[in-house]
């Protein structure tokens, strides 16, 4: 892949990242998910063309935001590991998340996640996660993910590269009956 491309998918990737961080009103802490295709990002079939390339320029453009505003990124791995999750080892202690033992590679767990493990600080694999907001790249399904309620968050950007874009924060669920006063959420 040329460069300019490259350059131009990372800048689509780091204004979705950013728009997500100031609608979902993440606090420091707190996580988001990403789900990836690099496949559908370059034009194929989910699954089919894995691009090291373009993970490495999409983690770096998703990571850094996430590092300055102190949120926790995990990449989720693909089917063929159960949608496991890449997440820095701290992430897995604050939340009492249950490591698991794979290491995810181009093949098996997608390009991003592998991406994820080359360059997170003390990376661990994780089963599960209840992220507050989550960015789906490709259709990669990051719902089970994501904590109840799920909010759509709608920005300029549908794609990166060719692969579809959703955006979603998260929200408490409100209880109660008609009587119920609520705080924006």
């Amino acid at each position: 892949m040329e460069a300019h491309e490259l350059k131009t998918i990372a800048d689509q990737a780091s204004e979705c990242i950013e728009l997500l961080l100031s609608m979902a009103g993440l606090r420091p802490g707190e996580i988001v998910v990403v789900g990836c295709s690099t496949s559908e990002v370059c034009g194929a079939k989910i699954g089919t063309q894995s691009n090291e390339e373009v993970a490495k320029a999409l983690f770096d453009a998703l990571e850094a935001p996430c590092k300055r505003e102190g949120v926790y990124l995990a990449v989720q791995c693909c089917e063929h590991l159960n949608r496991a999750l890449v997440v820095e080892r701290s992430c897995a202690e604050k939340y009492q998340l249950d490591i698991v033992s794979v290491i995810p590679a181009r093949k098996a767990g997608g390009a991003l996640s592998a991406a994820a493990v080359a360059g997170l600080r003390d990376p661990a694999i994780v089963e599960t996660i209840r992220a507050h907001a989550g960015l789906d790249i490709g259709d990669t399904l990051i719902g089970m993910h994501l904590r109840p309620v799920v909010v759509p968050v709608r920005g300029t950007i549908k794609r990166i590269g060719e692969a579809n874009v959703v955006l979603a924060r998260t929200r408490p669920k409100y209880i109660g009956g008609p009587r119920a006063q609520y705080a924006d959420a």
